[in-house]
């Protein structure tokens, strides 16, 4: 790859979610699992892939006809979307007791994907450095996602969803209209994506693109992202004309104090590794 990160400084930054902030993939796994079962349906792991990065009308007309339900899409959609916010215990994100209640009210059932993306935001914000939100979630999907990180929403300079733009990923339009949105050359926007269906988008806008693929094992498809990250571990902002993390310790970058809580039951304590970032069962 040629070392073209210069040639056209960055000035802003456009981030997905699913799968490059947020860990939602196994939230929707589970649920969808559980929903095709109803139907003696099993989940295909290549069906499923070939949906990563769909937005949501695009994914649920897959889902009818890749499993051949007895729906319409517009049927799926009324009957998957309560079990989203309804008692889903059975997928693992519904927590048994009191204190991790608490910790996932706090969180929404959505955990950063990696303990540095809190930092990235953050380290972004504070040296001026504009950057948006562009996902192929729907508009008030994403509010409900974001909204109990803190800091989060307000950071955001453009917060963007498929249903505000013509056209979803791969379409560049939501990628132009945050760059406009933020008033700055498309050819000076980083784009931050997991799925090749959003790599596609951001080099069809004609802005850099970095890939976080959530499949590594399809990282080679990845070949015209301008950079591949096995994870956000590997960014480095001063090589897009970005910030530098001031904050490195031994090439390390520390993360968040963890905070624990628990309660004794048999003699034993219980507790939970509480950070905005990790929660840790420890039994």
């Amino acid at each position: 790859m040629e070392d073209s990160h210069s040639m056209a400084r960055i000035s802003a930054v456009i981030f997905d979610l699913d799968g490059t902030l947020l860990n939602t993939e196994q939230v929707t796994k589970s649920i969808l699992k559980e929903f095709l079962a109803k139907y003696g349906k099993v989940q295909d792991s290549d069906k499923e892939r070939k949906r990563l990065g769909l937005t949501f009308k695009e994914s649920s007309i897959a889902i009818v006809n890749d499993y051949d339900l007895p729906l319409t899409p517009e049927q799926f959609v009324q009957e998957i979307v309560p079990m989203y916010h309804g008692n889903i215990s059975q997928t693992g994100v519904q927590i048994i007791n009191d204190i991790s209640q608490y910790v996932m009210s706090q969180a929404g059932g959505y955990w950063p994907k990696h303990f540095l993306v809190p930092i990235v935001l953050r380290h972004l914000h504070e040296h001026g450095v504009p950057f948006a939100l562009a996902s192929n979630s729907l508009g008030k999907n994403i509010d409900g996602k974001i909204s109990h990180h803190d800091g989060w929403k307000e950071r955001f300079t453009v917060i963007l969803g498929s249903d505000q733009v013509k056209s979803g990923k791969p379409s560049p339009d939501i990628f132009l209209e945050a760059a406009k949105r933020m008033e700055v050359d498309p050819l000076h926007c980083l784009v931050i994506e997991d799925s090749l269906v959003g790599v596609k988008a951001g080099k069809a806008a004609g802005m850099k693109v970095v890939a976080v693929p959530s499949l590594q094992i399809e990282s080679d498809s990845y070949s015209i992202a301008d950079s591949t990250l096995h994870s956000l571990l590997e960014f480095q902002p001063e090589q897009w004309g970005l910030p530098q993390f001031g904050d490195w310790v031994d090439n390390t970058l520390p993360i968040e104090p963890i905070h624990l809580a628990g309660v004794f039951r048999n003699g034993l304590l219980q507790t939970y590794a509480v950070s905005p970032f990790i929660l840790l069962a420890i039994c």
